[in-house]
């Protein structure tokens, strides 16, 4: 099963954290520094886009990955959640489109399921993300939905090894087969994964898709 790693009750919830970078406008940034690996995600889900679908986006942050879902035609309903609420309140004053919860991710059910689950940089800030994976392929996804998701902080990554103490917030350092069993432990299939925008000293963002295939 997949490893829980004991975080440091010194170091503020990743939520908080957050919070603090929407007061101060740090989240302004996040687009760019992240609109690279989430158009390459884009680029694999190309094939789902072809039929109406359901997008929600794990860690919305201020909302401009649901906002890129709603630009695609074939979108029915885009949504976001995240447990920063003044990410959430951003979100809400950009966008008055598409849906935002305000939720701790760990116990939030959705109020539907969905076709498509996106999140970007999110699942290493959680204590136990096998328990997140497995909510979302029982809970969350649709039964032939697919999850996507993008990390730049694991072990292969070594440039990024330093960020929980640089940082001061806890994040949980794996290798990249940690990723890829959970997924398959939860029940995930055709799973596939990628190392995007590797360039020198930086080994890229790891993407990690799976399809649910009841």
């Amino acid at each position: 099963m997949g490893k829980t790693i004991k975080f440091k009750d010194t170091y503020p919830s990743a939520t908080n954290f957050f919070s603090e970078w929407a007061e101060i406008g740090k989240d302004e940034g996040m687009e760019t520094a992240h609109m690279g690996s989430v158009n390459f995600m884009f680029e694999q889900l190309k094939t789902k886009f072809k039929n109406s679908f359901s997008a929600l986006d794990v860690g919305c942050g201020n909302g401009w990955v649901v906002r890129k879902f709603n630009k695609v035609e074939m979108c029915k309903l885009s949504m976001g959640v995240d447990g920063a609420e003044k990410m959430i309140k951003k979100a809400e004053t950009r966008d008055l489109s598409n849906q935002y919860v305000c939720a701790d991710i760990m116990q939030w059910i959705p109020p539907q399921k969905f076709n498509i689950i996106h999140s970007m940089e999110v699942l290493y800030y959680i204590e136990n993300p096998s328990a997140v994976v497995n909510s979302i392929y029982l809970e969350w996804l649709d039964k032939t939905g697919c999850f996507i998701f993008g990390i730049d902080h694991y072990i292969e990554n070594p440039s990024s090894i330093n960020w929980p103490a640089e940082c001061g917030v806890n994040m949980n350092t794996q290798p990249i087969n940690y990723w890829l069993n959970i997924m398959k432990e939860a029940g995930f299939k055709n799973i596939q994964h990628w190392q995007t925008g590797i360039k020198k000293d930086w080994m890229g963002t790891l993407v990690v898709f799976g399809e649910k295939c009841d």
